[in-house]
């Protein structure tokens, strides 16, 4: 099934609608989404190795669209928007850590924490709650996620058919160590 699973990506990477799919997940995973976009950006990579640093643009691009929504939750619309989220992943302690991180680190914790699996979204919103200058945020996160798509764009366009060779010879492994990522991230998020 897992087999299937990955070879049914392969090819919807390879469509033309994949780098629209890729920015609308870029987008909402720096405001409301909780899977990474890198679980469709390796695979678009893998399939299209000559369009890497295109495919990471678009990543980049629309993951500082996200995190600009984000910040607007956080400033505005907290109590109405941000708020049922937090609760939704019981994270209002988090919430309320990163905020007075914020306020004693700034831009720090952006450059920090956008490289890591914790939920991007909850660096966007905690940003804006605490009412880090809009200027200062984008310039941090344009430098954090465009660091990481395009690392992760290069690696696999440079090493791409050893990694793709990997990634189908060990894929419950691979699929194993994404979801621990992933999950990783949230555990990190009680613990920031």
């Amino acid at each position: 099934m897992l087999d299937r699973l990955y070879a049914r990506t392969l090819r919807l990477s390879a469509s033309r609608h994949a780098p629209l799919w890729l920015a609308l997940i870029a987008f909402a995973e720096a405001s409301v989404f909780p899977l990474p976009p890198d679980l469709l950006l390796i695979p678009m990579v893998l399939a299209r190795r000559e369009q890497a640093w295109r495919l990471a643009a678009i990543c980049t691009a629309a993951s500082l669209c996200g995190a600009v929504a984000g910040w607007y939750v956080g400033a505005f619309l907290l109590d109405y928007v941000a708020m049922p989220v937090v609760r939704f992943y019981h994270a209002q302690a988090t919430l309320a850590g990163l905020q007075a991180r914020f306020r004693e680190w700034g831009v720090w914790i952006i450059l920090i924490k956008g490289l890591t699996p914790i939920p991007f979204k909850f660096v966007t919103i905690a940003s804006g709650a605490s009412h880090l200058p809009i200027g200062p945020f984008l310039v941090a996160c344009a430098i954090t996620r465009g660091v990481r798509f395009f690392l992760v764009a290069a690696l696999l366009r440079r090493f791409g058919a050893p990694v793709q060779a990997f990634i189908e010879r060990r894929l419950p492994l691979v699929a194993g160590a994404l979801a621990a990522l992933v999950v990783g991230g949230f555990v990190a998020l009680k613990y920031v």
